[in-house]
């Protein structure tokens, strides 16, 4: 679908400079912009870029004077970042409108289905499941017996959501995410055979929280495993048994957090994090990428290495680890002349 420069500008509530009826179907940086594209500019480092880009539509600052001839229609605004990630928000909702039922889908007639349900081809909702209005969810996805869903969630495709899971309101659910799944619940017996111990929890997730592809969250033991509101979770992370995470925590991809550890609110995780099982890792902590948590964490702390430990330390220790073979000669030098 195609918009007009003067469309636009209404949506920014911004002014066009140039011509108001041009059109564009699609979005670009400022150096890679084609014909019919939009485009932005908001870092000055960039501005040589709005004189030879190729961009049908810019958004530029309402204060910026061009010097040389510009070819792209201008429309400017007070904050052209702002803009241009209202634009993307904007265009991201039209292209996920989706509405309706396909075929083959099931839907149990025991459950309840809010307002303006999209449910996409061979999805599938059990028995007792409740959605709320608006939810959206793509094909192949399957939601099991007696899940609640709130209001405003998005399901992308091929997720699954089992048994009695509870997720809030404005969630987003990426493709390949496995909520509910059953713990890592072995117990071995005196011939070292493992035996499984059924995981009858569930999992609770609050409103705001995006998840992305292809994560885990296992169902507890017992009780729930609890991800609080505003949570962001990248691609490809495992979430174990009765883990809670704090509200506006935010998690880097391949972490993986054990059995019934507790997160605070507001953390920094970055990606290849192990957290060790029944740990308690207190509020606003950073754990910086590929580090090892063994221990409890209190709050505010920053933290490196494998096993962890503060990242002001690991830093200044690191100088001395990459200096060591240079150390070990001076010491062996020092040995030889005593």
């Amino acid at each position: 679908m195609k918009f007009k420069a003067s469309q636009i500008a209404e949506i920014l509530e911004g002014t066009v400079e140039g011509n108001p009826n041009a059109e564009v179907s699609k979005l670009s940086k400022i150096e890679e912009g084609t014909e019919g594209s939009l485009s932005f500019l908001s870092n000055p480092k960039y501005t040589p870029y709005i004189y030879t880009t190729k961009a049908t539509v810019t958004i530029v600052a309402s204060d910026f004077i061009s010097e040389e001839k510009i070819e792209t229609t201008l429309i400017k605004v007070k904050d052209p970042r702002a803009a241009f990630t209202t634009l993307l928000e904007f265009y991201d909702q039209y292209k996920n409108n989706k509405s309706g039922i396909e075929q083959p889908s099931f839907i149990s007639e025991t459950a309840s289905i809010g307002e303006n349900l999209y449910l996409g081809a061979f999805g599938y909702i059990g028995n007792g499941v409740k959605l709320g209005d608006n939810v959206k969810i793509y094909p192949n996805s399957f939601v099991g017996d007696n899940v609640t869903i709130g209001n405003d969630v998005v399901v992308f495709s091929g997720a699954k959501i089992n048994s009695d899971s509870v997720i809030g309101d404005r969630c987003v659910i990426h493709s390949g995410v496995v909520i509910g799944s059953d713990g890592f619940g072995f117990v071995p017996n005196e011939e070292g055979v493992y035996k499984k111990v059924p995981q009858i929890g569930n999992v609770i997730i609050e409103e705001d929280v995006d998840i992305g592809a292809g994560t885990t969250i296992d169902r507890a033991t017992l009780g729930s495993t609890i991800i609080r509101k505003g949570v962001k979770l990248d691609n490809q992370i495992q979430v174990a048994h009765n883990v809670e995470i704090g509200a506006h925590t935010a998690i880097a991809s391949q972490t993986g957090i054990a059995g019934s550890s507790k997160i605070g609110k507001h953390c920094l995780i970055g990606g290849q994090v192990g957290i060790a099982g029944h740990i308690i890792i207190g509020n606003n902590v950073k754990i910086q990428a590929q580090s090892g948590v063994g221990r409890n964490i209190k709050d505010g702390e920053a933290i490196q290495g494998s096993p962890s430990f503060g990242y002001t330390d690991w830093n200044k220790s690191y100088v001395h680890f990459k200096n060591l073979p240079k150390i070990v000669s001076r010491i062996n030098t020092l040995e030889k002349n005593k």
